[in-house]
């Protein structure tokens, strides 16, 4: 049994036989769970698997698989702010499907956020869920099994990844050095999900939480007018988006060290499109994610209102909280309220700073009771 499986019985139980030798995996799997819950690693682990059956030199098939180094595994992210795109899998999955693998007896094809598949690109996925070449292995995934689209869930085999406990997340953030009241307080503003929980103890995450916490302090405390919180909020957003960049930065700059000097003007080109598109999406990203930290004080401020500490996910503002409260619970509920749907809004492509800035002035108005 792969160790990736080990502490999900499910994925063990429906992928067990698959990844055993002369095991016969299904054409196309979906997993699902939340973020953190391992289901990347074990999407890799099981091609390594599966791609070195049956190689002359199965150690080297299986470490280039686990490296993402091997030309029969296709790994495919998003390029869209919001969706994925046709030519997200028009090339690399559809067309690539048809041909014969490079080495293996197998093509694996992992997709990553299969719930935004745009409909035409779902259109176009059908044929090659439904037909597939007998080599042909997908492994989709997902954290958001609701928003995939009936007509790609119905033709997978349905893997379930549990999320780790907040003991366990909490855990694992300080034995990275975390100090464990902020480790326990990420570990629950990540409901679950271990890979949000990180973000948040990152330095990046430091940030972002403390530009969220300053935008609800704000309008709760009637200052948003002369602060303007939102421009803090946009500031973690931006230097986001920053990090990323420079990351594929770096990775271009190690491409073009292999790339012929005729190719590297394409080249260039090729990751300056991707670098924009990819620094859209963990903007998009950190804005939603900053503006859920608004939306989480306000709820942590009906749970002391209610009198239910224990729900409280701010651990480690207890003291910033209680000052901020009161018996304001019918304005609190209305003010996550606005927070939600500019979320939802944001899916709409609207202005970011004009809609963080309106919230901003309406949260002040709701809260000033």
């Amino acid at each position: 049994m792969l160790k990736e499986l080990e502490s999900h019985p499910n994925a063990q139980a429906m992928l067990g036989a698959a990844t055993c030798a002369g095991g016969r995996p299904s054409h196309a799997y979906l997993f699902h769970g939340p973020g953190g819950a391992g289901k990347r690693a074990a999407a890799r682990a099981i091609a390594a698997v599966w791609l070195s059956e049956g190689s002359p030199d199965p150690a080297s098939a299986r470490a280039r698989a686990l490296d993402g180094a091997h030309p029969d595994l296709t790994w495919v992210t998003p390029s869209g702010a919001h969706e994925i795109l046709v030519s997200d899998v028009a090339d690399p999955v559809i067309a690539a499907a048809s041909r014969t693998p490079f080495e293996s007896s197998r093509r694996v094809f992992v997709i990553e956020s299969v719930d935004q598949l745009g409909d035409e690109a779902a259109n176009r996925m059908l044929k090659t869920l439904e037909e597939p070449a007998a080599f042909v292995h997908l492994i989709l995934i997902t954290e958001r099994l609701a928003d995939v689209l009936p007509t790609i869930r119905s033709r997978c085999q349905l893997v379930r990844f549990d999320a780790p406990s907040g003991d366990e997340v909490a855990a694992a953030l300080r034995d990275d050095g975390v100090e464990p009241e902020r480790a326990l307080a990420c570990a629950l503003l990540g409901l679950g999900d271990a890979g949000r929980a990180r973000a948040l103890a990152s330095p990046d995450g430091v940030a972002l939480r403390a530009a969220g916490e300053a935008f609800a302090r704000a309008a709760l405390a009637g200052t948003a007018s002369a602060s303007a919180p939102w421009v803090g909020l946009l500031r973690a957003v931006r230097a986001r988006g920053e990090q990323v960049t420079a990351e594929l930065d770096a990775q271009l700059a190690a491409e073009l060290e292999l790339t012929a000097r005729r190719d590297r003007k394409r080249a260039e080109t090729e990751w300056g499109e991707r670098a924009r598109r990819r620094r859209r999406r963990a903007e998009t990203a950190a804005l939603d994610l900053g503006l859920e930290l608004v939306s989480v004080w306000l709820l942590d401020l009906l749970a002391l209102a209610w009198g239910a500490p224990d729900l409280v996910r701010n651990r480690d503002r207890l003291e910033l909280l209680a000052a901020d409260g009161g018996p304001r619970v019918n304005e609190l509920r209305e003010a996550v309220e606005l927070v939600e749907e500019t979320r939802r809004r944001f899916v709409l492509n609207v202005g970011e700073e004009l809609a963080c800035e309106a919230l901003a002035y309406r949260l002040e108005r709701v809260l000033a009771g």
